[in-house]
């Protein structure tokens, strides 16, 4: 068992925080993004990564991070939704970024879908259920989409197919 190996469960720990907290307060602390970009800095090297490979990885993190930012910047994405974004990218690298891409449009579709099945149930029927404050806001027409339900969903799906879980898990 590699030393890394204790260390894994930062990602999938980080991810699911960041899923929860988007739900319920549709927002991701900056704490969670930076937690995900030291674990992996502290990972990938005890994993074994090469240099060449630890260098992709930041490249692919940080080109999405600026691709997250133009999204930012025409009001697509929330500015939580791209540093998770960019911080799950970190670790997924460039061999599994095109598929984790691929997972996070999947079920950010099926995610806005639900909820905007979800915001056409009637007022009258939310009233008869007592309903936590997120569930209620998240009814509200004018509420965004918690995105990173489906970053986090995403990276957890992509993950064990990247070079980083096969070094550590070998």
């Amino acid at each position: 068992m590699s030393i890394a190996y204790p260390l894994m469960i930062a990602f999938p720990a980080a991810m699911i925080l960041a899923a929860l907290s988007d739900l319920t307060t549709m927002t991701i602390p900056n704490r969670i993004s930076l937690a995900l970009v030291a674990a992996f800095l502290i990972v990938a090297p005890l994993a074994g990564l090469s240099l060449e490979q630890f260098l992709i990885h930041l490249a692919v993190g940080f080109a999405v991070l600026l691709f997250g930012m133009a999204l930012f910047a025409t009001g697509t994405f929330g500015g939580g939704d791209a540093k998770l974004l960019a911080a799950a990218a970190l670790w997924m690298g460039a061999g599994e970024v095109v598929p984790f891409f691929a997972y996070v449009a999947i079920l950010g579709g099926v995610l806005a879908l639900a909820i905007l099945m979800y915001r056409r149930v009637p007022e009258i029927v939310m009233a008869t259920y007592p309903l936590p404050a997120w569930a209620t806001r998240l009814h509200q027409r004018d509420c965004g989409i918690p995105y990173g339900i489906a970053i986090s969903a995403a990276a957890l799906i992509a993950f064990p197919a990247t070079s980083l879980y096969a070094l550590i898990c070998a």
